[in-house]
């Protein structure tokens, strides 16, 4: 085997090696994110670059590592989209699953418009709206 040239633990002072493991625990967070697909690869890069002299005696290094961590998954959600007494556009998040729809909100325990205003029944009964 041939004698090393470079140790790459020592290289630029140990600094790569740092940079190294600084990436791969930013990878691995990625891989035990559940928000993430576990079948998507990641990806580590080590990228240096050299620049000589034009005596070609002496090159500078520029150390770059890289992660590509997978994308977190794809949420969805619906909006309800109307308009306002003025004919402004206006949209709200819909939370019944069904527009139109109230639902009982298990979390408080309140009677719920679709896009989740809690009911008022005494306004109700007072002669205003929802």
């Amino acid at each position: 085997m041939p004698e090393l040239m470079v140790d790459l633990n020592d290289f630029a002072n140990g600094a790569l090696a740092e940079r190294f493991n600084y990436e791969l625990q930013k990878v691995l967070e990625n891989i035990s994110d559940p928000n993430t697909d576990f079948k998507a690869k990641r990806k580590m890069d080590i990228k240096l670059t050299f620049e000589t002299n034009e005596e070609r005696e002496l090159a500078s290094v520029s150390i770059q590592v890289k992660s590509t961590p997978a994308p977190r998954k794809n949420i969805g959600s619906a909006i309800l989209i109307d308009r306002d007494g003025t004919g402004k556009t206006v949209g709200a998040e819909l939370k019944s699953g069904i527009k139109g729809q109230t639902y009982f909100d298990t979390a408080d325990g309140n009677l719920k418009e679709d896009t989740g205003n809690v009911i008022d029944y005494r306004k109700q009964k007072e002669g205003g709206s929802k």
